[in-house]
């Protein structure tokens, strides 16, 4: 069967709770299963690349890696090219990455993989404008959910409130789907019809975040890598990272982050010392010759917590949660949007398979939550190290799972099958036990036969913009040059 939006409809009504990406994706999942699908949405949704009230991190970098772009794809064919139309960038991975690892710099290498960079609003507002042209979707006036229709059995739909009177309506559907967000209140939703016991988990790291966009410099190249110095989680102190994201119209995106006892200022006449603080100070160096767009805008909501709705003995018919309201993951790894593809395709993938015959629910909440394993594993067992952090300890388990990473990260510099693995696992386009099949428990098992670099692998044309002097004669790096 054909994947995409516009492949064989089926039959009677679904709602979507959420109008951001989570939520637009999942109704271009439903719509080939359903003859309409109503999108719900608490705010005004703005017709162009503006911002968009309800979403904290929409300020903040947003890195859409190659296995969310290619769930996306399958949902909507061809987004990519829009994107890119309108000014988002391809960035090639690790070819165009200045990274700084836990385990020093990453060398710059063959393409593997790549990610999708552009602000928050031009990303959700091309998909948004391609779902909701859909001539079986359909935009409710913005209301909020209150509740859920129906039983333990069966979801029927939903009650909504408009908070402008105050007024109630109950909206019928064969299938509603919650993409509310961290805000989602689907625990208490399915408490109101009878179903208890929602387990939950939070490892909150306690970091704060900082972004100030920049019109890039004039003699900045058009292919300017990302370039990412992050903290390392092995040391006893707050962990920081700056972060410089090219986006659309020749600008620069830099978000600053510390943990608990290191957070970044808010205040603009600090920011460039800080990302000049963190463990390199190149990121702070491209932006103090740069002119800045804009204030400093700080935000806290980033807790990583997983609801697991999966594991409720009873689950109803016609009830579905995915995105940010089944698991919100810390924004510094970059795996929330391409977390909530997945869980889309997912929810299109089991509508196919199985219909909506009785318990088909469940089977795809089952589904929708494994999307979410790797990006909880990988941001989970980091952010617990942390001074302060909040959460359960690691096991033993977690700890030697993170040794191995680190040993395999620090191993992907010198030998393609380390490299491989962690490019495919990371950019979540193969599962996380890519890490440890035999190619790449090999490599790192030899481990890595040179030293890390000392220096960025930064081109002549980025240096000249950070004043940087040419890399060290012991670095082997190919594109240090």
């Amino acid at each position: 069967m054909r994947q995409g939006i516009d492949t064989v409809r089926a039959h009677t009504h679904a709602i979507v709770l959420g109008g951001g990406l989570a939520g637009t994706l999942a109704a271009a999942a439903l719509v080939p299963h359903l003859d309409r699908v109503t999108v719900v949405e608490r705010h005004p949704l703005p017709d162009g690349p503006a911002e968009r009230r309800g979403v904290p991190q929409a300020r903040h970098a947003h890195l859409l890696w190659s296995g969310g772009v290619r769930a996306v794809e399958s949902l909507l064919p061809g987004i990519t090219r829009r994107w890119l139309a309108v000014g988002a960038r391809r960035i090639g991975v690790p070819d165009e990455l200045v990274t700084m690892s836990a385990q020093g710099w990453l060398r710059r290498g063959p393409q593997r993989q790549y990610l999708i960079t552009c602000s928050r609003d031009l990303l959700d507002w091309v998909v948004r404008e391609r779902v909701l042209a859909h001539e079986r979707v359909t935009l409710a006036p913005h209301g909020r959910a209150v509740g859920l229709l129906g039983g333990v059995t069966r979801v029927t739909g939903v009650r909504v409130r408009d908070e402008d009177s105050g007024r109630e309506t109950e909206m019928r559907a064969d299938f509603v789907v919650d993409a509310t967000g961290r805000g989602s209140q689907a625990e208490r939703w399915l408490a109101g019809i009878g179903l208890y016991g929602v387990r939950e988990r939070t490892v909150d790291s306690g970091l704060a975040y900082a972004t100030r966009i920049f019109r890039a410099p004039p003699d900045a190249p058009a292919d300017f890598p990302l370039i990412n110095v992050q903290a390392d989680h092995r040391m006893p102190q707050p962990g920081q990272t700056a972060t410089l994201v090219p986006i659309e119209n020749h600008r620069w995106l830099v978000t600053l982050s510390g943990t608990r006892g290191g957070e970044p200022p808010a205040d603009a006449s600090c920011f460039v010392d800080f990302a000049r603080g963190v463990r390199h100070p190149i990121v702070g160096d491209l932006i103090a010759h740069a002119e800045p767009e804009g204030p400093v805008y700080c935000s806290h909501s980033t807790a990583n917590r997983r609801r697991y709705f999966e594991r409720l003995p009873r689950w109803p018919d016609g009830f579905i949660v995915l995105g940010d309201a089944l698991a919100t993951f810390n924004p510094l790894y970059g795996h929330g949007m391409s977390v909530a593809a997945h869980g889309a395709v997912a929810l299109h993938r089991g509508l196919a398979r199985y219909g909506r015959l009785s318990g088909v629910a469940h089977r795809i909440q089952r589904a929708v939550a494994r999307t979410t394993e790797g990006a909880w594993a990988t941001a989970t067992t980091q952010d617990v190290c942390y001074p302060d952090a909040m959460g359960a300890p690691p096991t033993v388990t977690a700890r030697l799972v993170q040794r191995y990473t680190d040993r395999l990260m620090r191993t992907a510099n010198d030998r393609p099958g380390a490299a491989a693995a962690l490019y495919d696992a990371f950019t979540l386009s193969e599962p996380m036990s890519r890490l440890v099949r035999p190619g790449a428990a090999l490599a790192a098992l030899l481990g890595p036969t040179g030293p890390a670099l000392a220096e960025p692998p930064l081109d002549a044309a980025v240096r000249t913009i950070t004043h940087a002097p040419p890399p060290s004669q012991t670095s082997d790096d190919p594109l240090g040059a």
